[in-house]
């Protein structure tokens, strides 16, 4: 498909890099199992593991950061018997928010997978791009290590509830079509520890982090420019989903999301439950976008609103996966103004629709 998609960390539209058109089929409703489907789906078109948090040193200088890693499957490529078929693709991208410095730092990798240079595991959450990895570990703690230009991070990420899945039991809609939908589970309230060096400055950090992993034949509906999205983690243990697509006149095509208290189960929102409402806007001055970066989210647990920490959080990613987005650490707030989490916006579609 031409021209390459402008997409995020969430890859629904990796499938563009595929010679070809992939057929719209709907995937079956299964059972996820688990260490399993921790690991790769090589058989599904696109699939990513994402993760982002909030750090603070212990003096208080706080942070944001992104880590996430793509696998792509290149359907051309599948029926060739050499070697050196670039069978699928490995993506990466990280990216910190230095609170304090009031700027964000951002780095990307891609390789084809195979030859010891870039790796996605089938058995368990083991993905690599030369010395970029993330690591599940036989205790259940995740690892990543990104030596990157400008920032580098070697944190450790231990679970404190149990999986959360999305959708119906782990199949999540993300459009009106059947054929519009991932396996989507989340680990939120992850508790992380480790060391950011910014700009050769290293710092003892801990802090809170949200892992997201989907995987998908990635096909979205014809109407959809875009989405919104937040993965919000409350102080007191609740974890907030909510994301809707837009079709470009910005009203929302579909939407979804989920809500679980700590200690109790998942409420999964439909589709006409939950509503986005931009509150103020923020123009880059690099591409000429206006990024809401302060909503409204409406759902049936409850109005929040979300504020950006830092409006310039707009990631470039034409090096690897093709497009423009924005992305960055925010708060959460009650419906009476209240701070009551902290957790990651994510807005495409603003520097230019997504298309198939």
């Amino acid at each position: 498909m031409s021209p390459l998609p402008l997409l995020s960390r969430r890859g629904l539209l990796l499938a563009a890099l595929a010679a070809g058109p992939l057929a719209a089929w709907a995937l079956p409703e299964r059972r996820l199992e688990f260490p399993r489907d921790f690991g790769s789906h090589p058989d599904l078109h696109t699939e990513w593991w994402y993760i982002t948090g909030h750090a603070k040193t212990p003096a208080g200088r706080e942070f944001g950061y992104q880590v996430t890693f793509f696998r792509s499957r290149v359907e051309a490529t599948q029926g060739m018997r050499s070697a050196f078929a670039a069978k699928h693709l490995v993506f990466a991208h990280a990216a910190v928010t230095d609170l304090q410095g009031r700027v964000l730092l951002h780095d990307q990798r891609i390789a084809r997978a195979g030859f010891g240079v870039a790796e996605a595991s089938t058995s368990d959450t083991d993905v690599r791009i030369r010395d970029w990895s993330l690591v599940r570990e036989k205790d259940g703690i995740y690892v990543a290590r990104i030596p990157a230009g400008e920032f580098s991070l070697d944190l450790r990420f231990t679970p404190t509830q149990p999986v959360l899945l999305q959708g119906n039991a782990g199949l999540s809609r993300k459009g009106p079509d059947e054929s519009q939908a991932s396996y989507y589970y989340s680990e939120p309230q992850l508790k992380a520890q480790g060391k950011l060096t910014l700009k050769g400055q290293s710092f003892d950090v801990g802090g809170t982090a949200w892992l997201d992993h989907e995987w998908s034949e990635a096909l979205m509906h014809p109407e959809a420019v875009g989405w919104d999205w937040i993965g919000m983690n409350l102080d007191d243990g609740s974890a907030l989903t909510a994301f809707h697509l837009r079709r470009s006149d910005g009203s929302a095509l579909w939407g979804g999301g989920s809500f679980r208290p700590r200690d109790g189960a998942a409420r999964i929102f439909r589709n006409d439950e939950v509503r986005f409402e931009s509150l103020k806007t923020w123009d880059s001055p690099r591409t000429q976008a206006k990024y809401p970066t302060q909503w409204r989210v409406q759902t049936p647990s409850g109005s929040f609103e979300v504020r950006a920490l830092l409006d310039d959080q707009e990631l470039d990613s034409r090096g690897s996966t093709g497009g423009v987005y924005w992305e960055g650490v925010s708060d959460l707030l009650d419906a009476q103004g209240r701070r009551v989490g902290r957790g990651y916006l994510e807005m495409t579609g603003y520097a230019a629709p997504l298309r198939l």
